[in-house]
């Protein structure tokens, strides 16, 4: 990781893990105040996307890198080297990579260290000093992994001991509570951000169920599969994973997410859900007896409230949404 020919007088540049959060939005703010220059990275994947952190970074008015990270963060999902936390959240792991990602574009964003806005002993498993500590050492940042919110709490990192930032100028938070945040939000004039309970699929548990019966079936599962299980109702019949819309947002959804293999169906002669059938290995066609219990569901779950059986099916035809005979 290159110094950027910079001068010792020249202002140096923080590249911030930024997700739109309380946490990440100090950072920011304190960095910028201890005279730093900050752009921010947000980083995207089937379980967590860029919104929140787009429309922060707007409101503070810094540049924001956004990285679809998806190939890598399933790796992560499917082996963690460190573990789950409560559900299918490999929260350490997932900073791991998502600093590594940032040093390894670092030199191209003319950044010369990476911060976040972790706290010392927030999360207890993902924040704590051992946690912290294994990050910055298999993401490769090492120290140039600047905690700023908890840095007095924490060894000096380089760009401390470079002068590049003032150790004074940070802060010592530690703990579960956010009341100090809440009250440097206030006295900062910072009167929005998003909720930390809010942001990523994998902390929820209904939603790891259906991630881990995905990954029992299909280890070799991508991300068109897991946009597929929180698109609506799921069920699995054999090697076929079958997906229900419950309303119309989800019925139009399945078929954007249609791979040319899918198949697409719906009833015949009544409005109700689309039914998405994913046969797998990858590529297959969903047999008779998977047909047969697509209709089933879809009757039970439509107006009639009764099973249906093929023959009563039309094909959804994807490009205009209009209907063909099922076949």
């Amino acid at each position: 990781m290159a110094e950027n020919g910079k001068g010792s007088c020249a202002k140096r540049r923080a590249l911030v893990l930024f997700s739109g959060g309380l946490d990440s939005v100090l950072a920011v703010e304190l960095l910028r105040r201890c005279g730093l220059e900050v752009t921010g990275m947000t980083f995207t994947s089937p379980f967590f996307g860029s919104a929140a952190a787009e429309e922060a970074a707007a409101r503070m008015g810094i540049e924001l890198e956004v990285v679809d990270i998806t190939s890598r963060h399933l790796e992560v999902v499917r082996r963690p080297r460190y573990g789950y936390g409560k559900n299918m959240n490999p929260c350490i792991d997932c900073h791991a990579l998502m600093v590594r990602v940032a040093a390894e574009l670092m030199d191209g964003l003319e950044a010369d260290f990476i911060a976040t806005g972790e706290v010392l002993g927030e999360r207890p498993k993902s924040q704590n000093r051992q946690a912290l500590d294994l990050v910055a050492g298999a993401s490769g940042a090492g120290e140039l992994l600047l905690r700023p919110l908890s840095a007095r709490l924490l060894p000096e990192t380089r760009p401390e001991k470079e002068g590049w930032v003032d150790r004074e100028c940070l802060l010592d938070l530690s703990g579960r509570s956010r009341r100090r945040q809440m009250d440097l939000a206030e006295e900062w004039g910072i009167g929005e951000y998003q909720s930390p309970a809010g942001g990523c699929l994998l902390t929820d548990a209904s939603f790891s169920g259906r991630l881990k019966e995905l990954m029992s079936r299909v280890p070799a599962f991508d991300g068109s599969d897991v946009e597929a299980v929180r698109a609506g109702r799921i069920f699995w019949s054999g090697s076929t994973l079958i997906v229900l819309g419950r309303r119309h947002e989800e019925n139009m959804r399945l078929v954007e997410l249609a791979l040319p293999s899918d198949r697409l169906l719906r009833e015949r002669d009544a409005p109700g859900p689309t039914a998405l059938l994913r046969a797998y290995p990858r590529g297959a066609s969903p047999n008779r007896r998977e047909i047969a219990e697509a209709a089933r569901l879809l009757g039970v779950y439509g107006k009639g409230k009764k099973p249906l059986a093929p023959r009563e099916l039309v094909e959804v035809e994807r490009r205009r949404g209009e209907a063909e005979p099922a076949s």
